[in-house]
């Protein structure tokens, strides 16, 4: 039976990964890529992703109406609670992930936004303490975090 470690568990970083899924439900490939990029820094994973996927087939419109509102979001921010780095991807703007973005940040927890596009919101780049272009400049980035 292995053992665990509880003290290393413990003292784990925790990143959370956000980005779009509305529109992107059948492109969520990124999250392996930042998966695999934190697992080799001993980061602990949060993906709300692996979650709530269930909820995002992409197939019926407005599915969102049927999901109660509050608990949907809640378990998201109570994710964000967690994190000690937030890596929020955005290939395209995304309400859900600049929400995450904004509360994470309110709470001081790091935040490295991914984006390939040159010219982000105000708003994101004051979210932000490090915006990279792609995720090969990933690593380097979290380490100053760790």
């Amino acid at each position: 039976m292995p053992t665990i470690d509880y003290h290393r568990a413990a003292c784990m970083k925790k990143l959370f990964i956000s980005g779009p899924i509305l529109g992107m439900e059948k492109q969520q490939d990124y999250r392996q890529t930042i998966t695999a990029i934190a697992n080799k820094l001993d980061l602990e994973i949060i993906d709300p992703w692996k979650r709530e996927r269930v909820l995002y087939n992409g197939t019926e419109e407005c599915w969102w109406d049927k999901v109660p509102t509050f608990e949907f979001i809640q378990r998201d921010l109570d994710d964000a609670d967690r994190c000690d780095i937030m890596v929020v991807y955005l290939p395209i703007i995304s309400a859900g992930a600049c929400m995450e973005m904004f509360y994470a940040k309110r709470k001081g927890k790091h935040i490295i936004v991914v984006s390939p596009n040159k010219c982000l919101s105000p708003w994101i780049v004051y979210h932000s303490d490090i915006i990279i272009q792609s995720f090969d400049e990933l690593e380097e980035a979290l380490n100053k975090f760790l």
